[in-house]
């Protein structure tokens, strides 16, 4: 099996196994007063003073949620009310157009059923936000805008934007900012001090860590109104039991990112650039999307004209190849990808995408087996053709 799809989740790292392991079959819940309940206390907080540490804040700025559309959530929806509740006027969300469906979606529903205002910042043909197109959307007087969120890196195409500059835009104006930092970290020093940002969301398992934990970095100076009501555990934004084993395995894995990153983003980096030269040998009409430069070090993601990309997926993934479409599947049915379309592609071309995503565990060996079923794959995809819209 060649595995590929790093960016929808990557496995674990032997450390955070074997951290979580350890304490898996300890008792102890972390807001009990008791020995057992205040040594896995002691863990959950090293455990944050090691993120922390990582992502550049204060230990009291991590809050732990179950992952990261929960962490997206609380971020938007969280700061959108507490801001209307301070300013009734702000009821205004903006978001850019290639955020993950974890921000959209909300977003939405603030709109839909929550009586705000949404408005979608536009995006360049590599899927960049820049701060000219920010200042478009928040308009001649933007002081009705509750919060703005644009994600660091695009989860897609692997796109990395100027979060310094977006932030400093927003900044000029008191808006509340959030970023979805979700696929960065294994790939970027991201810092929170440094980018200007009111909160922040990361993920346990798109940095080796496991499935089910994540965190959003909340200034100090920023209110979220809770999504979750109950015991109010982490300073009252996201109430419920902490998941301590997951929780120190995250610790780990970023513990673990941190100290590899520069060498695996070079080897990674030169295993996705010749990824990209031999994929384009094979399929010289197929169209590298993103920045070539602004991107995430282990992201290749194409557009191959003429073949649906699920049917190149499927028959790939015959042939031991794992992948990722570029878009998202409603009820069995194909959909076009909102990133791609927003980047001003066809609803064809939107359809005809695939992403491979390189991680810590990949090889050569996984490049040249991709390298030896695509052309089959890719004959028979088109052959197959693309649905009659």
């Amino acid at each position: 099996m060649a595995y590929l799809d790093h960016a929808a989740t990557t496995p674990m790292f032997p450390e955070a196994v074997a951290a979580m392991s350890e304490l898996l079959a300890l008792p102890g819940n972390p807001s009990s007063l008791h020995a057992s309940g205040r040594l896995s206390r002691r863990h959950v907080e090293e455990a944050r003073e090691t993120v922390a540490r990582v992502l550049g804040a204060r230990a009291g700025e991590v809050v732990f949620t179950a992952g990261g559309t929960e962490a997206d959530n609380i971020g938007l929806k969280g700061l959108a009310w507490a801001e209307r509740e301070r300013d009734s006027k702000k009821r205004r969300v903006v978001v850019s157009a290639i955020e993950h469906h974890a921000i959209l979606d909300p977003a939405e529903w603030l709109r839909d059923d929550d009586e705000f205002e949404l408005t979608l910042v536009a995006v360049d043909e590599y899927g960049r936000v820049t701060p000219e197109a920010l200042r478009a959307a928040l308009g001649e007087d933007p002081s009705d805008v509750a919060v703005v969120s644009i994600m660091l890196a695009n989860n897609e195409v692997g796109t990395v934007n100027d979060i310094v500059a977006l932030s400093a835009v927003t900044r000029e104006h008191g808006i509340r900012f959030h970023t979805d930092a979700v696929q960065a970290p294994a790939w970027l020093n991201v810092r929170h001090d440094e980018l200007g940002v009111c909160a922040m969301t990361v993920s346990g398992h798109k940095v080796g860590g496991p499935h089910g934990v994540g965190a959003l970095v909340i200034s100090r100076d920023c209110v979220v109104t809770p999504l979750v009501h109950g015991g109010g555990q982490e300073r009252d934004v996201r109430s419920g039991t902490l998941d301590t084993p997951a929780i120190v395995a995250f610790a780990k894995a970023l513990e673990v990112v941190e100290a590899r990153r520069e060498s695996e983003v070079a080897r990674v980096s030169a295993l996705r650039d010749q990824l990209v030269q031999r994929v384009q040998e094979i399929a010289p009409d197929a169209v590298y999307n993103g920045h070539a430069d602004e991107r995430l070090a282990n992201n290749a993601h194409f557009t191959f004209p003429g073949c649906l990309g699920d049917s190149l997926l499927m028959l790939l993934d015959a042939q031991g190849v794992e992948c990722s479409v570029g878009s998202a599947c409603s009820a069995g049915v194909p959909q076009p990808s909102h990133v791609l379309l927003a980047m001003g592609a066809s609803a064809n071309d939107a359809r005809s995408t695939l992403r491979f995503t390189l991680g810590y565990s990949s090889t050569q060996d996984d490049v040249d087996a991709l390298i030896a079923a695509l052309p089959s794959a890719l004959e028979r995809a088109r052959r197959a053709g693309m649905p009659k819209s």
